[in-house]
């Protein structure tokens, strides 16, 4: 089969692509760095990196909680199936009203479908925007005392590669989290223990949060963001599901176990 990874230099799209090669499986990653190229906000450049592919991993960015988002998707989702496209995983996000909208239109599709809702990834620590923040000691965030059910990276990576890769997802929706909920300062607490320096949790309200985005990213994504915070970070997500074990048929990697091996000497 030949595999089209969207996203190839995300966080699950680097994960995605290596389980894949680990696999023998072909495939082939795009982004807005990559020949062929694949730009969300440019959709002449869609069907280029369609050719040839049987199935594809779907990442949206900025993020499906963008207004963007619904149309991007529904219009990709047609490109594809003319283009031939019969495999779909789509990584949605959980308790987004417009992942929602997202994931039906694909569900609703001709295409054989598995969508991977995850919650809040523990690599935004180690690998996003928040990492200069955790290096230096202190990170902010708008979501007071709520709980995350933190999901590991590879997890999210570990399911996509055998919904692309076996039968049987087709049609599931995988609500992908961590084993348990941790709130910001606990997982502040685990990083300062694993790295042996002080890291801290500092609540900060969204204007704040907003108003800090602005200076470092710019209004556009500032927006998207303070968005999002608003809408997830009210406890609706403060569940732990199985849907790893649903999948892979083990549990999900602790935050602890995260820690160790991102921040550990």
């Amino acid at each position: 089969m030949s595999i089209l990874v969207i996203g190839s230099t995300g966080k699950t799209g680097v994960r995605v692509l290596r389980g894949l090669e680990r696999l023998g499986v072909e495939a082939t990653g795009v982004s807005r760095g990559t020949t062929p190229r694949f730009d969300w906000s440019d959709p002449d450049t869609w069907a280029g990196a369609l050719t040839g592919a049987e199935s594809v991993y779907l990442t949206y960015a900025p993020d499906l909680a963008a207004s963007s988002a619904p149309a991007a998707i529904e219009r990709f989702v047609t490109l594809a199936t003319g283009a031939g496209v019969r495999r779909l995983v789509l990584l949605s996000g959980r308790g987004e009203h417009n992942a929602g909208v997202c994931e039906k239109i694909v569900l609703e599709s001709t295409l054989d479908v598995t969508v991977v809702r995850a919650s809040w990834f523990a690599q935004n620590f180690s690998e996003g925007a928040l990492r200069d923040s955790v290096l230096d000691g202190a990170f902010a965030l708008p979501a007071g005392d709520i709980a995350e059910p933190l999901i590991d990276a590879d997890d999210i990576a570990d399911v996509v590669v055998a919904a692309l890769t076996q039968d049987g997802h087709t049609g599931k929706v995988y609500d992908v989290t961590g084993p348990r909920l941790l709130t910001f300062a606990e997982a502040a607490a685990e990083i300062s223990a694993a790295s042996g320096r002080q890291v801290a949790y500092v609540p900060v309200t969204l204007e704040e949060f907003h108003a800090a985005l602005v200076e470092a990213a710019g209004p556009a994504y500032a927006e998207i963001v303070t968005a999002l915070c608003a809408e997830v970070f009210d406890g609706r997500n403060a569940s732990v599901t199985t849907g790893v074990r649903e999948a892979l048929g083990r549990e999900p990697r602790d935050f602890a176990d995260f820690c160790a091996s991102a921040f550990g000497a």
